[in-house]
């Protein structure tokens, strides 16, 4: 035959032999990652992908993307590129005891109504990364790690080295699915992890501390020849896109296509039957006795495991009723990971010392003698306010306790008492700030129980310097320039130090006076350093409603919810008129993280910052910014029940709802309240009438309720109608996210009668009070809790008051 090397015509035998080997190959890797049953010996797997490479390099043509010899890695990126997630990749809700798993499946229960055993995917939470493949008729077109959950970087070269991701799906073309996203976790076990670093130690260089640090490092590579030296595998473990389902209703001979799956696992063995690993402790399991006998089970198996896992994921399995359940802000109803328990050490204090955050927080750290737990060295661990450290007791030169579990920053959990020195030092809370030598204030907190007020104060003290303080000013352009938010590259903490030690920025908004000439007076800086920096500042200008969101820094909105609120709520001019209640019907937004947004844009300082934002140039483009249309329009029924109105339930708040408007609410008399009655014809007590009365006349009250209905209509929105879900839970609901303890004994109901109430309303019962406790339900003779709740301000309630809320 003659020689036809760059010749554009292949001879047939040659592309039927190029198709074999690659079907034998992509067999052969199947069966060795997926199914773990190698059926040749690993030199005839060489010799086979050798004889491969050999027809490909004499006929180029034959080469694609798809071949098994392309997973030698790609000569080095410059940079790599981010990738929106169209469906957002979600983080998970924790669980950390038998009683936690117990108010999941509740939750899950109360919410479908839903009778007999759930079934339950039980899946090994394996230490790795996160990572997205995107398939196109069956073809790795692009891989991307997980990043915020909306946008990660493109990591393509990378994935294609891991040899148990499928380059094409396994099986017939045609039954592929046109678009498909498979969700993994990427990860090192641990024989690769100690070859890998045996092999550093071996060539002198850096050993790596833990799998996962390993993992990651391993696929944030820009030269993927390196990552194809790295024993990464994948486990799959769930889909996010998926369209143009072509699968026929049986099942074929070859076991590669079917119906679409009904429920996750079977979707979970459809992609085994793609080529994926999946991994083999994954389980069906029935009800929640089941789920927790699985725990045990792989709790006593998980050190001889040759993977490092973290916990147990498990899935509510009927994809039908997954999609009933929905979602919150930041993860799935139907889903949730029972963590194992933290890693625990002994070592010593050395010293506690003060750092101050972005909002002031001052926040004590513990400075420890090193000490290797959960994987890591720790020298630091944080001891969370002054309340935590009188909790512990903790003094300096106390031998302690260091917990810390999987990416958890590590934290004190203990004091080992009978090891104290006799030179102990006690831990002094300063009252001035550290940095700026401003008062140290701690925060009260209003917090309402229907009409009645409670003054509590918040855990966290605060410095009052605001952007006067080095510290926060610091924190604050830190957070304002980084990649979520207005991502302002080469603006490091580094340069950020230089910027506020010479005074050229005292606030965000100066980001953009900055010259390249005061740059280059800045050690470090060159003239094409000085332009990049100058040309990234121009450059976030122009920004997205929810990245100028987070990047104003207010407490606890994070991007998610800044994303939230600009695509239910925007434009900004909403989100800053907004009362709190308008607020709380942004999903995931509840009454404290509304509280904070209200406070923060009604302060005259912020206000000022973002007046000089605009002025200066901050421009917000995309459509939340402009858009009129307002997505969450509540009933009147539902905002008398946010109002908190003492003794007046869900049930009455949308019955006064169906008989008057806001301004025959604000007329209200004896008379006009004998006309309100529930469905079921009860009417409304002598308190709850007062009560509304006294509402409804206060000039306060009154002037917010026509100030939301003021807004709601400027906004080009109305009352809704009313909600007839929301009315038949609501009040099953009252109680959700609230914590009590009792102590001592009610009049009329008994301790477990009062429980099974909380329950059923959405609310929890501890045994200790704590800062974390909502109410405390007083009964008679109570005891040593009354004083500790006292001291933390927390909300008295008697059974009266407990009656009224439910």
């Amino acid at each position: 035959m003659a020689d036809l090397a760059g010749s554009d015509v292949v001879p047939a035998a040659v592309v039927n032999e190029a198709e074999q080997l690659s079907a034998e190959l992509t067999e052969h890797s199947y069966r060795y990652y997926v199914l773990d049953e190698p059926t040749v010996p690993d030199a005839e797997y060489d010799r086979l992908l050798r004889r491969l490479m050999a027809l490909e390099e004499q006929y180029p043509q034959l080469k694609t993307s798809d071949s098994p010899t392309q997973r030698v890695g790609a000569p080095p990126l410059d940079a790599f590129t981010s990738v929106a997630h169209e469906v957002p990749m979600l983080s998970l809700d924790n669980a950390f005891s038998d009683d936690d798993m117990q108010d999941f499946e509740r939750r899950i229960v109360d919410r479908l109504n839903y009778k007999g055993e759930i079934q339950y995917v039980a899946e090994p939470k394996l230490d790795g990364v996160a990572v997205s493949l995107l398939y196109r008729h069956g073809v790795l077109e692009r891989g991307a790690t997980r990043g915020d959950g909306r946008n990660g970087e493109d990591i393509t070269e990378n994935v294609r080295t891991i040899a148990s991701i499928p380059l094409r799906l396994r099986g017939r073309g045609e039954h592929f699915p046109e678009l498909l996203e498979v969700r993994g976790e990427v990860y090192l076990p641990k024989a690769g992890f100690e070859k890998l670093n045996e092999q550093a130690r071996n060539d002198g260089g850096k050993v790596f501390v833990n799998p996962r640090n390993a993992a990651a490092g391993s696929l944030r590579q820009l030269d993927s020849r390196i990552t194809a030296t790295r024993p990464l595998e994948m486990a799959a473990y769930s889909v996010g896109q998926i369209s143009g389902w072509f699968g026929k209703p049986e099942r074929n001979v070859d076991q590669t296509a079917v119906i679409e799956p009904a429920t996750h696992y079977e979707m979970l063995m459809q992609l085994k039957a793609w080529g994926f690993l999946v991994n083999n402790k994954v389980a069906l399991v029935e009800g929640m006795d089941a789920c927790l006998a699985y725990y045990q089970m792989l709790s006593k198996e998980r050190d001889a495991l040759n993977y490092d896992i973290d916990g147990i994921v498990y899935k509510v399995n009927d994809l039908a009723l997954q999609n009933r359940l929905g979602f919150v802000a930041r993860a799935p109803r139907w889903a949730i990971a029972r963590k194992f328990p933290a890693q625990e050490m002994m070592t010593r204090l050395l010293d506690v010392e003060f750092q101050v955050g972005r909002t002031g927080a001052v926040t004590p750290v513990a400075r420890l003698e090193p000490v290797f737990v959960g994987g890591v060295t720790v020298s630091n661990a944080t001891l969370h306010n002054q309340d935590e450290i009188e909790r512990l007791g903790l003094k300096i030169g106390d031998t302690v306790i260091v917990r810390r579990a999987g990416d958890v920053i590590p934290q004190v959990a203990g004091v080992m008492l009978d090891e104290r020195p006799d030179d102990a030092k006690p831990v002094v809370f300063p009252t001035s700030c550290p940095v700026c030598e401003s008062p140290i204030e701690r925060v009260k907190k209003t917090i309402s129980l229907k009409t009645k007020q409670n003054t509590r104060y918040e855990t966290v003290y605060r410095c009052v310097g605001r952007l006067s303080c080095d510290a926060q000013l610091k924190q604050a352009i830190v957070h304002f320039v980084s990649r979520k938010a207005m991502d302002i590259d080469g603006l490091g903490e580094k340069v950020i130090e230089q910027l506020i030690g010479r005074k050229l920025i005292r606030s965000p908004a100066d980001l953009y006076t900055l010259t390249k000439e005061q740059l280059l007076g800045l050690e470090g800086f060159a003239e094409q350093s000085s332009t990049n920096i100058i040309d990234a500042i121009d450059k976030s200008k122009k920004v997205s409603l929810g990245g100028f969101l987070f990047a104003l820094g207010i407490p606890e909105v994070g991007v998610d919810t800044a994303n939230r609120l600009a695509e239910e709520l925007g434009p900004l001019s909403r989100v800053k008129e907004a009362d709190k209640i308008l607020l709380k019907y942004v999903e995931g937004i509840g009454g404290d993280i509304a509280e904070e947004i209200v406070n923060f844009f009604s302060d005259v300082h912020n206000g000022h910052v973002l007046h000089q934002l605009i002025n200066r140039g901050v421009l917000i483009t995309d459509e939340h910014a402009v858009s009129q249309e307002y997505k969450v329009k509540p009933s009147l029924g539902s905002v008398i029940k946010e109002l908190e109105i003492l003794y007046v339930g869900a049930k009455f708040s949308y019955a006064l709802a169906d008989k008057f408007d806001v301004q025959g609410l604000l007329s209200l008399d004896i008379d006009c309240l004998d006309q309100i009655s529930t469905d079921k014809g009860t009417k409304l007590g002598d308190s709850a009438r007062e009560s509304l009365l006294e509402f409804f006349q206060n000039t306060h009250n009154a002037q917010r309720l026509i100030d939301i209905e003021r807004l709601l209509y400027q906004w080009g929105a109305h009352w809704a109608e009313r909600d007839v879900e929301a009315d038949a839970t609501a009040e099953d609901k009252a109680l959700s996210g609230k914590t009590f303890v009792i102590t001592g004994t009610l009049p009329s109901m008994s301790r477990v009668e009062v429980e099974e109430l909380i329950s059923k309303a959405g609310g929890k019962v501890t045994s200790t009070v704590s800062s974390k406790t909502t109410f405390l339900l007083v009964g008679d003779k109570p005891g040593s809790k009354l004083k500790k709740a006292e001291k933390l301000g927390v909300a008295i309630l008697d059974e009266e008051d407990f009656r009224g809320m439910i």
